[in-house]
């Protein structure tokens, strides 16, 4: 029960493939002095002031369900925040829901908007849940290539190329895991300008807004005539490092939100109460953390990527997150090839790029949340692999 082709299993979950980085990652396990640069969660321990207050919570004996939609007091401070920080305004009554990560926002997202059949456009390369919950919500995903060559930037003339009838929705996430891509408000425009004159709905995850480092973070709400259009879905697993806080908001028009809302009534319930007193902790004074650990990610992005440009491995510069993308083209190896090489000979372990898209083969993920001393060993560690590679006189060495 339960294998391929088993007739208790639904077909359509059958068919989904598994994690590409939960599958690479289960051969790290039980592997000594591994340098580990694949799954995307920060490094640094959770804020001791927002620890407290999950802990204080939990003395105070709060232990309750919530309201479906979460804590008003929540609610009411990330409106507060958001109109603080971004100039969005929202009703923390109507348009605001509190989820289990962003992860399970971008699911009931998809659960409320799609009918079966409707296309939703998500550009690749991009996080590997995305398409299986179109799939899983009935949808259909439809490939938004980006390449090298264009920075990996969604634009208007890729936007029409890829559209067709029948499309919904755009999948839009910025800063990008796994390339670091973002985008200016001038680069916003022209996508919000596609999204109107093709009358669709945008899921715009953000969840690594605080991550950026070349510009200010634009919300795409923001823009004229889009917030009525955008599912705007945030959290605090990355910025405030409280990945398992499990915790995540949605914002967006009001009737879009009562129909998610009746979906996790009916699901979920309610996120945990404890990491709800946590984040009002992170919400209301967490901004100076969050400030200490962007400055550390960029001394990291900077070095991670000026190492693997001078290594040979064409690396463009993330924009934000905390993610590099370089290329592994010069080599001659598909990414999974690459990365169980590296792993079995140099114990760096990364994330193989097909898992991000079918055209990303020639492409690798690396975390640089991880501290800076790893990242060093790291690249010694590649450039010792490389440096093999060419003594040994290997198809596609670098320096061939």
């Amino acid at each position: 029960m339960g294998q391929k082709g088993s007739i208790y299993v639904a077909r359509h979950v059958e068919e989904l493939p598994p994690s590409g980085i939960r599958a690479f990652f289960d051969l790290v396990l039980g592997m000594k002095d591994v340098i580990s640069l694949g799954v995307g969660e920060p490094d640094f321990t959770t804020p001791w002031n927002i620890r407290e207050h999950a802990i204080y919570s939990l003395e105070q004996g709060l232990t309750s369900y919530t309201s479906n939609k979460g804590t008003p007091e929540l609610r009411k401070d990330i409106v507060k925040f958001l109109a603080w920080r971004r100039g969005l305004v929202y009703d923390w009554d109507t348009e605001m829901l509190i989820t289990v990560g962003a992860s399970e926002g971008m699911d009931l997202a998809f659960r409320a908007i799609l009918n079966p059949g409707e296309k939703v456009l998500v550009h690749e390369p991009c996080f590997v849940a995305y398409a299986p919950l179109v799939k899983l919500a009935g949808g259909e995903p439809v490939p938004l290539v980006t390449t090298e060559a264009d920075g990996f930037k969604v634009t208007p003339r890729k936007l029409e190329a890829a559209y067709v009838k029948g499309t919904k929705a755009l999948l839009l996430n910025y800063p990008c895991n796994p390339t670091g891509v973002s985008y200016t408000r001038a680069e916003l425009l022209d996508i919000a300008a596609f999204a109107r004159k093709r009358d669709l709905l945008v899921i715009s995850d953000e969840i690594y807004d605080e991550l950026t480092y070349d510009f200010e973070h634009t919300p795409l709400a923001t823009l004229p005539g889009m917030k009525e259009r955008v599912i705007y879905l945030n959290g605090f697993s990355k910025a405030y490092a409280m990945t398992g806080f499990r915790l995540g908001w949605v914002s967006g028009p009001a009737e879009i939100l009562a129909a998610m809302t009746k979906i996790h009534q009916y699901t979920i319930m309610c996120a945990p109460i404890t990491s709800q007193m946590a984040a009002r902790e992170a919400i209301r004074n967490g901004m100076k953390d969050v400030q200490v650990m962007k400055r550390e990610y960029n001394r990291r992005r900077n070095f991670i990527v000026s190492s693997l440009n001078e290594l040979g491995l064409d690396c463009h510069m993330p924009q934000g997150a905390f993610y590099a993308f370089p290329s592994i083209r010069r080599l001659g190896m598909s990414s999974i090839d690459f990365a169980k090489d590296l792993l079995d000979k140099e114990k760096v372990a990364l994330v193989p790029g097909n898992a991000f898209g079918s055209q990303c083969a020639d492409h690798v993920r690396i975390s640089y949340a991880s501290s800076y001393d790893n990242l060093r060993e790291a690249v010694a560690r590649i450039g010792k692999y490389l440096e093999a590679r060419r003594k040994q006189g290997l198809r596609g060495h670098i320096g061939a």
